[in-house]
């Protein structure tokens, strides 16, 4: 069974992924996978000493599989008439991690109520979370702040005009360089969220259930995997990410083995998107047409996901 994957962004999130391929995981599954990360991805990480090998990069390629966030992924479809329709098989990160990084003088969430904030781009997790907190904080979140996209990281934020910036904690050191300081950890407002998980193609799926089925299973195995042993999770950033310092290494291993064993996709998250993203493309359809829960169950019911966890305890 062959698939193409396309990583998305460099991050905690993707460990597994790699972890799956370095691994045989995939292999032994009966999958042959074509995996990659994209050149716009690769550049993004290269500021903070991540270095990401040619061999791993590729564009202009539109894996049959998206390791990418659920909500941006459901933005696009319902706001883009071009955009690749997918369904979310698995999510890994269900809980909103991003934090706030401001100018000097700026030092709570506060303190930006009438600012200017950067995030990636519209439907990104990054403005999802925010506008979410915002709510939740009693700001109207169209008129008590402006809201200002492809902001990615504190380099470009630090040539704008933006109060603040949305981002992963592993910034701060060089979000200090430049002039912001970490004011607000957004976990702390337990937002649950459809993050980074496996998408596919919904015209590839009616057909390849059986390599979906073993993607996911692979998936699960990757994440046991890297829970129990961190020098097979450090080994395959070493090769794919191109870090080797255990500085480095390490708070992307503590992300990593926070992520859910059991990766159902988030039916909590997938409400939160759309009670935030409200237009009419988004609201007609049912869940089911976002979300399939059912290769993650079909592991978790007959007992398998747990029984990786009994091998290593």
């Amino acid at each position: 069974m062959v698939l193409t994957v396309e990583l998305g962004d460099v991050s905690a999130t993707k460990l597994p992924f790699i972890v799956a391929a370095e691994s045989g995981i995939y292999t032994r599954n009966g999958l042959t996978v074509t995996q990659f990360i994209t050149p716009a991805a690769a550049e993004a990480v290269r500021q903070a000493g991540v270095i990401v090998p040619p061999e791993f990069i590729k564009s202009g390629v539109v894996g049959d599989i998206n390791i990418g966030g659920g909500s941006p992924t459901i933005v696009r479809m319902t706001t883009n008439a071009v955009a690749p329709q997918r369904i979310v098989l698995a999510t890994n990160s269900n809980v909103a991690v991003f934090h706030v990084f401001a100018r000097n003088g700026i030092t709570s969430l506060a303190g930006l109520k009438g600012k200017r904030i950067g995030y990636g781009n519209p439907g990104a997790l990054d403005q999802l979370v925010f506008l979410v907190a915002a709510k939740r904080l009693g700001w109207d979140p169209v008129h008590d702040v402006s809201m200002l996209s492809n902001v990615y990281g504190p380099d470009i934020a630090a040539k704008t005009k933006v109060d603040a910036f949305v981002g992963d904690a592993f910034v701060g050191t060089e979000a200090a360089k430049v002039g912001f300081r970490d004011i607000a950890d957004l976990g702390t407002f337990k937002i649950p969220i459809l993050g980074s998980g496996v998408n596919a193609m919904k015209a590839w799926l009616p057909t390849h259930r059986a390599a979906a089925a073993a993607f996911i299973k692979s998936t699960v195995e990757a994440l046991a995997l890297l829970k129990t042993d961190k020098n097979a999770a450090f080994a395959a950033m070493t090769k794919w990410y191109g870090i080797s310092d255990p500085a480095l290494l390490e708070p992307i291993y503590d992300q990593a083995a926070r992520l859910p064993s059991k990766p159902y996709p988030s039916a909590a998250g997938l409400k939160v998107v759309r009670s935030t993203y409200t237009w009419r493309e988004m609201e007609i359809h049912p869940p089911s047409y976002f979300i399939d829960p059912s290769f993650v169950a079909a592991l978790d019911k007959s007992g398998y996901i747990d029984g990786l966890y009994r091998k290593h305890p």
